[in-house]
């Protein structure tokens, strides 16, 4: 952890998938279905966590090997199984909704920025009652026509701006190191955290890495 990173902050952008939310199970088990309904080897249920985080399009290109064609058929598929119950099939990590009301208390606006579909991103909110702490929520669009996370945190700076909420001083929080890379696109910091789905050299995109939601919170709210 990086003590020095510790200010006020404008706005705080969260990753949703192994930020906020525990949900490799449920779309771990929808890819099987998935590469089954396609024909395709199953991958291990360790190649499979790989896929959590990334744009769903590009990870079928560059963990599968399929060529745009076969990916924009995989995605499809992907995403007609996973909706409705099978994606509600997660939970939230202990801690981070009582963050989540303590930064909304203190009135810093809050993004989502997620490489997840929009309306998926807000139907879990929803689901768990934490839609209420968020200013905006930015997705993947149905098109895929954003989906790299650079574009995601470029739409969530660009619709809190919008809202009148400032973005002199955003800051990301993911787990994985397109989080970071698509913050730093955008001139952002980013605080990795540890309870995710990256590896440790994915943590060396970040500005900072923590291992609890306390130390989240001391960097977050001083």
């Amino acid at each position: 952890m990086n003590p020095t990173l510790t200010r006020t902050w404008s706005a705080i952008l969260f990753d949703l998938d192994g930020t906020i939310t525990d949900s490799a199970p449920a779309i771990t088990s929808s890819l099987a279905r998935t590469f089954a309904a396609l024909g395709r080897p199953v991958p291990s249920d360790a190649a499979l966590l790989a896929y959590v985080g990334p744009p769903m399009l590009a990870a079928f290109r560059e963990y599968a090997g399929m060529t745009p064609d076969e990916a924009t058929e995989a995605l499809a598929v992907y995403r007609a199984d996973y909706k409705g119950a099978s994606s509600l099939d997660t939970a939230v990590y202990p801690g981070i909704a009582g963050l989540l009301e303590r930064i909304y208390a203190m009135g810093i606006p809050l993004a989502l920025a997620t490489s997840k579909p929009e309306r998926s991103a807000i139907d879990i909110l929803e689901h768990f009652g934490l839609d209420k702490y968020f200013t905006v929520v930015v997705g993947a669009s149905e098109s895929e026509t954003r989906s790299a996370k650079a574009d995601i945190v470029a739409e969530a700076l660009r619709r809190l701006e919008a809202s009148g909420a400032s973005i002199t001083a955003p800051v990301m929080v993911g787990d994985r190191s397109y989080d970071a890379e698509g913050a730093a696109a955008n001139g952002v910091p980013t605080i990795m955290v540890e309870w995710g789905y990256g590896s440790p050299a994915e943590a060396a995109a970040a500005t900072a890495t923590v291992y609890s939601v306390d130390q989240l919170a001391k960097l977050l709210l001083g």
